[in-house]
């Protein structure tokens, strides 16, 4: 059987079972919003290390756990080193992490890959440097762990939506307590790490790199799919664009009207020293 071995453990959160577990009880929400979705069938969490955006993942993971445990988690995956041309399946085997393997869903992979013939492909080598599932896993394997996982890697390209939506087909077919759950950070801001600093620093960065995450996260609330991409393109307010408009097109294939904002902030918000220089934008939906 083929395992993944973990690329960020001890980088992006903690590399052993008990640093991960008091980390993810750490992270979770004291009380979750009163607005849920009546039954959750998708997400968009971060994916950054775990001191900066572990918080607001967790608010999405706490919200499901608080409704039901899903069998299967699909994780739509951001595409930061490999370049894959069409949306990627890990299809069979498991991913380890410190808290031990989380078995692949080969059932489902199979359904969907068959359901996206010729527009999804069966390429475990697309995820062996990419972190955005890897960090949501051990937060599946502590609150969920009979639940098995199916990482799907999306480019962001118009192929995304496709996707998104094959991919609720066959979960649809399943007839089985399957979750989406996408992962994208928001505005990568600032010179010396990113190049990109439009509003200067300090209080009027962090003011304008807000509203750019915003203009993204509406179109997650309003299930604008579609749009996602070429926003994420235009404005540099997702590094994920593929990965949140495929969530997107699953979650309103599968019924969901809108989307939640479960949390909205930025590294520096959470730990951030001086002005606003060099930050990232986390959100946390809920469909």
């Amino acid at each position: 059987m083929s395992v993944r071995q973990p690329v960020v453990a001890g980088q992006f959160y903690p590399g052993t079972r008990a640093g991960c577990v008091r980390k993810i009880e750490a992270c979770l929400p004291a009380r979750l919003p009163d607005d849920l979705p009546a039954r959750i069938v998708a997400g968009i969490v971060p994916h950054a290390g775990w001191d900066y955006s572990g918080p607001t993942a967790a608010k999405l993971f706490g919200a499901i756990r608080s409704q039901f445990a899903p069998q299967t988690f699909v994780l739509f995956s951001a595409m930061h080193r490999w370049g894959a041309t069409r949306p990627a399946v890990y299809a069979r085997g498991a991913w380890a992490t410190p808290l031990g393997e989380a078995q692949v869903d080969d059932d489902l992979a199979q359904a969907v890959l068959e359901e996206g013939a010729g527009l999804l492909v069966d390429a475990p080598e697309a995820h062996a440097g990419e972190h955005s599932a890897e960090v949501q896993i051990p937060f599946i394997q502590h609150l969920f762990p009979d639940a098995r996982i199916l990482p799907i890697l999306v480019p962001p390209s118009e192929q995304a939506v496709a996707a998104g939506e094959a991919v609720a087909r066959a979960v649809a077919d399943a007839n089985r307590e399957i979750v989406l759950v996408g992962s994208t950070d928001l505005t990568h801001y600032g010179v010396q790490f990113y190049g990109f600093a439009p509003a200067g620093v300090g209080e009027p960065a962090l003011t304008w790199a807000m509203a750019n995450d915003q203009r993204v996260i509406d179109l997650m609330l309003t299930m604008q799919a579609e749009a996602i991409v070429p926003e994420a393109e235009a404005h540099h307010n997702a590094c994920g664009g593929g990965a949140a408009a495929a969530t997107v097109a699953a979650a309103r294939a599968l019924g969901a009207q809108k989307g939640v904002l479960l949390e909205h902030t930025t590294s520096h918000h959470v730990m951030g020293l001086g002005p606003a220089a060099n930050f990232v934008g986390y959100a946390a939906v809920a469909f």
